[in-house]
């Protein structure tokens, strides 16, 4: 499918570092890109989108509707806005015929959300795309899952400052944490449920590999960390594989691995590329 036309829901961190890249790496600019904000924000937001997709697109505006998104008739959407837009906006999107490239993953620790994106796909003959995210080796597990997945373990281990807002304040003093801290040992769904703007990764481990229930996960505030240290290890009847990633973090958001915007990235060039990897 030729790329000409982008839509992004949200324009946040991820959306705008996302434009940016775009204009560095395309070969050529996109017809359009088209971004939905929150009503009434427009104005704000289409000159700092104006700035942000020079390079990237020809043409750039925000709208403050869904249904004015769908009407731009995007080729390819990408949510960057979190859970609660994944809910809003995914299974239109997928009933309409658009393929969506899903950023928050761990919104799909919800069983009954899932199944309905799945049959929306199906109804509107299109793809629901999941993003490696801020990690690598989602390739291999998703390929040696065939073979039966012994165990799959997720260990995610972050500065403290990234867990600010997050249950992990009820069990450690993050302002005061001196040494790496334990704080949450369970599946990836309740990982996801609990910390959905952490998470994310667990969720697409999962959806890679053994699933949210068989994917165990551990939680880590480390004062020590100097980035977003991911850690994957999985036993399999195919291999035993290890991956640790440690992903720079975004400037203004900690809790964001810089990585996580260059697979987005990624997903657009598959798409305007004449060679695929």
């Amino acid at each position: 499918m030729a790329l000409k036309r982008l839509g992004i829901i949200g324009f946040g961190n991820i959306a705008r570092q996302l434009l940016g890249v775009l204009a560095r790496t395309l070969e050529q600019p996109l017809d359009a890109t088209i971004v939905l904000v929150r009503p009434g924000s427009e104005p704000e937001n289409q000159a700092r989108l104006a700035a942000q997709a020079d390079g990237a697109a020809k043409a750039c505006r925000c709208v403050a509707t869904l249904d004015d998104l769908l009407a731009a008739a995007p080729d390819l959407v990408i949510e960057c806005a979190g859970h609660e837009a994944v809910k809003f906006s995914a299974e239109t999107i997928l009933a309409g015929g658009t393929e969506l490239v899903v950023a928050s993953t761990g919104a799909l620790s919800d069983a009954a959300l899932y199944e309905r994106l799945l049959a929306a796909a199906r109804r509107g003959g299109t793809r629901l795309i999941l993003p490696a995210g801020a990690v690598g080796g989602i390739d291999i597990l998703a390929g040696i899952r065939h073979a039966g997945l012994e165990s799959v373990t997720y260990t995610s281990r972050k500065p403290p400052a990234a867990w600010i807002g997050t249950p992990a304040e009820r069990t450690v003093d993050l302002a005061g944490l001196e040494k790496a801290a334990v704080f949450y040992e369970g599946t990836a769904r309740q990982a996801a449920a609990d910390y959905p703007k952490n998470a994310n990764t667990a969720a697409t481990i999962a959806l890679a590999g053994a699933g949210f229930d068989r994917t165990d996960v551990r939680l880590i505030a480390d004062p020590g960390a100097g980035g977003n240290i991911h850690q994957i290890d999985v036993n399999s009847q195919a291999a035993t594989v290890s991956i640790r990633i440690e992903g720079q973090v975004s400037d203004d958001n900690p809790r964001t691995s810089l990585p996580t915007v260059y697979s987005l990235v990624r997903e657009v060039l598959r798409r305007t590329a004449p060679v695929v990897i």
